[in-house]
């Protein structure tokens, strides 16, 4: 992975990359939740826009629902790590408070990338994943390596200015393609544990 890592573009991010960055990490882990590919669209439209984010926010918490995954012992820790996301997603837009969220989801999203992912990534789990955002991604598995460019192709995307409404819709197709590929691993691993 060339140029800035993904912890110096979050770092460097301001309020509207911040926010997408998330809401993307969080977009395409949604078929881990049983959400449709609609359910964060509201999201993405009060950013472009500059909208009504805690109102599009109340709802995508009321369609996807998810306390009764959080207390549940049985709950499978994929799905919990998005509910947990989708959870502690900020309703006002500001710019610590988004900085905070997008860097743990971008976390939590590679961590559900490494638990689907059929391949294993070398190292220990919260070393793997400082040493990947870092940028060393030498023995990193297909999936997680996917999700690492996602993550920076998306935050280089709205890093440019002059993009504009341009840069959003460019970010918003990068993370339906993300959703697209977790929902088919997500397939693949039901019909799995039903043979």
């Amino acid at each position: 992975m060339g140029g800035a890592s993904l912890v110096e573009l979050i770092a460097e991010a301001d309020e509207r990359g911040l926010a997408a960055s998330g809401l993307a990490c969080l977009d395409r882990c949604v078929p881990l939740l049983g959400g449709g590919d609609e359910v964060l669209r509201p999201l993405w439209g009060s950013l472009a826009e500059d909208g009504a984010w805690d109102v599009a926010l109340a709802e995508a918490r009321v369609t996807l629902g998810g306390a009764d995954v959080l207390e549940d012992p049985s709950a499978d820790e994929a799905s919990i790590l998005v509910y947990r996301m989708l959870g502690a997603t900020p309703s006002r837009r500001s710019a610590a408070e988004l900085r905070e969220w997008a860097d743990a989801c971008s976390v939590a999203a590679l961590q559900v990338h490494r638990l689907l992912d059929t391949v294993p990534d070398g190292g220990t789990r919260a070393a793997a994943l400082t040493t990947r955002r870092e940028g060393r991604t030498e023995g990193v598995s297909p999936l997680v390596a996917a999700e690492l460019r996602r993550q920076v192709r998306i935050l280089e995307l709205l890093a440019n200015r002059a993009a504009g409404a341009g840069g959003l819709r460019q970010a918003l197709d990068v993370s339906t393609e993300g959703r697209r590929v977790l929902r088919a691993v997500v397939s693949r691993r039901e019909r799995g544990s039903r043979v």
